[in-house]
């Protein structure tokens, strides 16, 4: 009886540690889908000119860049990135300035 206390008690401490790690990783998976949902733009395709690389895009607030809503002219890290999307279609899309340039590196329709 002495043995079986102990094994409750070594049990019921691992569980305890077990609910604090799986809380650890509820809140870790939270703060990565807040990220994620802040560190994309979105918008409405305007343009498209696969033969130059960019896009058009009527956009909201880019947050990484404080940068407010407007309509402007996006260059694409990859050509092939323009293949999936045409004028009208709502997007999200990860942008950033490369000396002054704005290039998109991942875009989502």
């Amino acid at each position: 009886m002495k043995y079986l206390k102990k094994i409750v008690l070594v049990m019921v401490a691992a569980g305890s540690v077990l609910v604090s790690r799986i809380g650890d990783a509820q809140t870790t998976q939270q703060a990565d889908l807040v990220k994620t949902e802040t560190k994309y733009a979105e918008g409405e395709v305007k343009r498209v000119d696969s033969s130059l690389g960019k896009i058009t895009i009527k956009h909201g607030a880019i947050k990484n860049l404080d940068m407010p809503p407007m309509t402007m002219v996006f260059t694409v890290k990859e050509k092939s990135m323009l293949k999936e999307v045409s004028p009208g279609d709502q997007i999200r899309f990860l942008v950033i300035s490369d000396n002054g340039k704005m290039i998109i590196t991942e875009l989502l329709k």
